[in-house]
């Protein structure tokens, strides 16, 4: 994590959970950081179209120890649920088998200190963490707790489907622009990025789509809401509906890839002169689908 977000031009300091105990737990070890000051709590996995901005400027401390951000989901199973009267949380329940509303918490919450008074009062649930939904629960007895709905897409992308759905909201808002070189025997098609220093040689790319920089396309077709990440190889292939991450290479493989997921430094090839058959290695977690 360290690595990736040197050089964002941020100036960013890292407090580390030893042990995964839990979000309020993240939040009590950060508590010599956090001080006396009101706080972001943003789960990483969280991407909303709008940003939060406007969310935290909304925040009151004279008026409130915490403000939430809610999103209506046709499965609230999966996700703390809120029930509000108004703009008041009544009530916070975690992943409850009978939602009693579809309000989904997205994970993004902005608290007082007073937080840090609850958490530390805390008793780890049943899967042994202190959770944040416990200590919100405790500031709305004390009726101090406001919500506030998105406005715009919010996407969960703790999943891998998530994670392409997430890819496709994004591209749906790109613009065209071109900072790399297409060759005359290219066609782009649609709204179609282009980043410094890529190459398509011989290929059509439909958007939206967006070719990273210092990515090659030689031979190939780019199918829509693929994302090629900076200096990827795709050379007589055929890719669609996927995000291949930076350093990857796809050259020759036997069939079209997509609905795929890519991490850094992948290699997938085709070899004509071996017996049929497959080699694989696999990370964890990885899902593999084979078919002719």
């Amino acid at each position: 994590i360290r690595e990736a977000l040197k050089g964002s031009g941020a100036q960013l300091s890292f407090m580390v959970q030893h042990q995964p105990r839990g979000l309020a737990h993240a939040v009590q070890v950060a508590w010599d950081f956090l001080g006396q000051e009101p706080f972001v709590l943003y789960l990483g996995d969280n991407l909303l179209e709008n940003g939060i901005a406007d969310f935290v400027a909304r925040f009151d401390p004279g008026q409130m120890d915490a403000l939430i951000l809610l999103t209506r989901v046709s499965d609230p199973r999966r996700f703390g649920v809120a029930v509000l009267d108004g703009e008041q949380v009544v009530q916070v329940v975690e992943k409850p088998q009978v939602p009693p509303s579809q309000l989904a918490i997205c994970g993004v919450y902005v608290f007082t200190p007073a937080v840090h008074q609850v958490i530390a009062t805390l008793k780890p649930s049943a899967r042994g963490e202190l959770e944040i939904t416990h200590a919100i629960a405790q500031l709305v007895e004390q009726r101090r707790v406001q919500a506030q709905e998105i406005t715009g897409w919010w996407k969960d992308t703790g999943l891998p489907l998530d994670l392409l759905e997430a890819n496709q909201l994004v591209l749906d808002g790109i613009q065209r622009r071109i900072a790399g070189q297409v060759d005359e025997a290219s066609q782009l098609t649609g709204r179609v990025a282009v980043e410094e220093g890529a190459e398509i040689v011989r290929s059509r790319v439909r958007g939206p789509a967006i070719i990273g920089a210092g990515a090659k396309v030689i031979d190939s077709y780019i199918g829509p809401y693929t994302a090629i990440g900076a200096g990827v190889v795709v050379e007589e292939a055929e890719v669609e509906y996927s995000i291949v991450d930076e350093g990857s290479q796809v050259v020759r493989p036997p069939m079209r890839i997509h609905e795929s997921l890519l991490g850094r430094g992948v290699e997938i090839s085709g070899v004509a002169d071996l017996p049929l058959g497959h080699r694989l290695v696999l990370g964890d977690g990885s899902v593999v689908r084979l078919g002719k």
